[in-house]
């Protein structure tokens, strides 16, 4: 059931919860649209700094504005009970694993268990068939 008023649980910040994969593809517009938006906040920001020499006095408030953007959607991602691995890079804790998703990817397509990283990640659909997972059914 989603709608505009959809109501999401929001959680405390390092508090991920355990998502079935309906439960995540519920929350994925809402985390893409959160994702894109500070994405493109974030890009003029990037721009700039690579265009600094480092001698520039304004390079440490450009730092600044970046890390405080990276900051905040991380916070908004851990919120939805996301673990959040990197830039533009968040997963759904499945209790066995991960539904991974990178930006600007267009749906959860890929899994890896706790101890593999997005480098060991596999397509979903492929472990659905393997391991017939109940998340995948819940």
């Amino acid at each position: 059931m989603t709608s505009a008023a959809q109501i999401y649980q929001i959680s405390a910040c390092n508090n991920p919860r355990v998502f079935t994969l309906s439960e995540a593809e519920e929350l994925f517009p809402l985390m893409w649209k959160i994702t894109e938006e500070a994405y493109r906040e974030l890009e003029p920001v990037r721009r700039a700094l690579e265009a600094m020499v480092p001698s520039n006095p304004q390079v440490r408030k450009v730092e600044k504005q970046y890390e405080a953007i990276v900051r905040r959607w991380m916070g908004k991602m851990e919120r939805l009970g996301l673990v959040v691995k990197g830039l533009w890079l968040a997963d759904f804790d499945t209790g066995d694993g991960y539904l991974c998703w990178k930006f600007p990817e267009l749906r959860i397509g890929h899994y890896h268990s706790y101890h593999e990283g997005f480098g060991g990640r596999r397509p979903l659909q492929d472990i659905i068939e393997e391991l017939d997972p109940d998340w995948a059914h819940l």
